[in-house]
């Protein structure tokens, strides 16, 4: 089981470093594997934080990463992850289930349809700072409570309102879901729950992945990276919608359901 989930770790962290939401294979993987839902999540944010890491490293060391720019972003990111894992109970998840899939809808649109995203620097709507304590802590916080779409939203970020070709907002977008990884796993690493083992196994495979991933985003570029994008944020707004607890779908199958009744004789 554990070679398996190894396995699962290469192909997520492959993903998640060109398009994220390799969590759309792992979380699953884990709960399979018999893991209550607090402890696969905690331990996904240990696995994931390897892939992260080695993703966030290749592109640094390919010269992709404004360090000057970026270290407060990563901060701010950490902080926000931490103050979200702290509140996870007390956030609505139903609530955040639902507006999800608008929301990963709207950010495939965005990169399929925007002229925008490009490997070329456009300009940019918001300084630094503001981003900083903004959409770095904001999208952090997400990450600590609720997790899914965070690299999709940190992209749309650095694209649409620091201007970033696709390439460095890739790069930057993978120094700070490391940052979010590593604040929520903290949290988790004195609340318990982290099953170790499978972790590090996981997060080996995953370093090894996202290693790939990385090398592969560098060579094709926006080729690879924006079909990817727009490919993984549909599949993860699918999947928060086929899930038959999530209250969009209720509410649109109720709908749907209302409108076909039969009219009572």
């Amino acid at each position: 089981m554990v070679a398996v989930l190894a396995a699962v770790g290469v192909v997520a962290g492959f993903i998640d470093a060109i398009a994220g939401g390799g969590g759309l294979l792992t979380v699953p993987a884990l709960l399979s594997a018999g893991l209550d839902p607090v402890a696969a999540l905690a331990t996904n944010k240990l696995q994931s934080s390897f892939g992260s890491f080695s993703a966030a490293l290749t592109f640094a060391r390919a010269g992709k990463m404004n360090w000057r720019e970026a270290a407060p972003m990563a901060g701010a990111s950490f902080a926000g992850a931490v103050a979200g894992a702290s509140l996870i109970k007390a956030m609505p998840a139903n609530l955040l289930a639902g507006i999800m899939p608008l929301l990963l809808i709207a950010v495939a649109i965005y990169f399929m349809a925007s002229p925008r995203v490009s490997t070329e620097e456009g300009r940019a709507r918001v300084s630094p700072r503001t981003f900083t304590f903004t959409v770095a802590l904001g999208v952090g916080f997400y990450d600590g409570c609720f997790g899914p779409g965070t690299g999709s939203f940190f992209m749309i970020g650095f694209v649409s309102l620091l201007g970033l070709s696709i390439m460095r907002a890739v790069a930057h977008t993978k120094l700070l879901n490391f940052a979010s990884n590593i604040g929520a796993l903290l949290f988790f690493a004195f609340t318990g729950g982290i099953h170790l083992i499978i972790g590090v196994a996981m997060g080996l495979g995953q370093y090894a992945g996202a290693r790939l991933g990385a090398r592969m985003a560098l060579r094709n570029g926006a080729r690879i990276i924006r079909p990817l994008l727009v490919t993984v944020s549909c599949a993860m707004a699918a999947r928060l919608l086929l899930d038959p607890a999530n209250p969009l779908r209720n509410a649109v199958m109720s709908a749907i359901g209302t409108l076909f009744a039969a009219p009572s004789p």
